[in-house]
């Protein structure tokens, strides 16, 4: 795109736990004329942020409408149990649910595993957010089990976390409108979470390059090399009155093994 093509800026959504920083950083080296807008969501709100246009595309966590919303995974995420500092679950580098059977597991209202069945036993009211949840936790009113990255966006100095296997887990996405074919701006943001280098096409056919004379003199050199060696080889008809020199030896044996003269 070029002139009144480009937009002013690109905006990208993301949810709390997910850390933009280094695609960020990437995006003001390769693109710096094109300012990149933060936009922070909840991971409940992002989708329909992202479907009524108040961001170009956004880190978000799955699962989303594909019908609306186009996804590409990132990264899945390992659970962790958030507990006091003086738990006795840090002793070990990790909890079984069943070691959380008798625990209080709070459940806060924007929890976003996907649950069948919550372990452990239910607190008597849901906290209203995950924060309000840590808060909890420091208190001694129970455990809360969570992404790692939220773990490490919640970080106090009184409580740790263990990882949780045979749990439900996150998964983070980039994610745009859906459309036939992704916006400019769009396809760069999935070149750079994507490693792709400055240069690349994207995916699509590269542009065939023409060799430069230098390229040209080296390819013709080895030819001229290549038909010398089958003119001048081991291999050409000895001069008019030689003898191959291993012919001969053939000759004298097969001299040998003719008919015989007649007597």
């Amino acid at each position: 795109m070029t002139g009144s093509d480009i937009p002013s800026s690109f905006r990208l959504a993301y949810v709390p736990g997910v850390t933009p920083t280094k695609w960020v950083r990437v995006w003001h080296e390769r693109l710096p004329d094109t300012p990149l807008e933060l936009v922070q969501a909840t991971a409940a709100d992002a989708p329909g942020l992202l479907a009524d246009g108040g961001a170009d595309a956004g880190l978000v966590r799955l699962p989303v409408d594909r019908d609306v919303l186009a996804a590409i995974p990132l990264y899945t995420e390992t659970t962790v149990v958030v507990i006091p500092k003086d738990h006795v679950a840090t002793a070990a580098e990790e909890v079984s649910l069943a070691e959380l059977a008798d625990e209080i597991v709070l459940h806060p209202l924007d929890d976003v595993l996907d649950w069948e069945t919550l372990p452990g036993r239910p607190a008597v009211e849901r906290p209203a957010t995950t924060a309000d949840a840590i808060e909890l936790v420091a208190a001694g009113v129970g455990v809360l089990l969570v992404p790692q990255s939220l773990a490490r966006l919640h970080h106090r100095k009184d409580l740790t976390y263990r990882p949780v296997p045979e749990t439900p887990e996150s998964r983070v996405a980039l994610s745009w409108p859906q459309a036939d074919e992704a916006p400019d701006l769009v396809e760069e943001f999935i070149g750079i979470v994507r490693g792709r280098t400055v240069n690349s096409t994207r995916g699509r056919a590269a542009t065939p390059q023409r060799p430069t004379a230098k390229a040209k003199e080296k390819t013709k050199g080895k030819r001229a090399g290549a038909g010398g060696g089958q003119g001048g080889g081991a291999r050409h008809k000895p001069a008019a009155g030689r003898k191959p020199s291993s012919g001969g030896r053939a000759g004298g044996q097969s001299g040998k093994r003719g008919k015989p003269r007649g007597r």
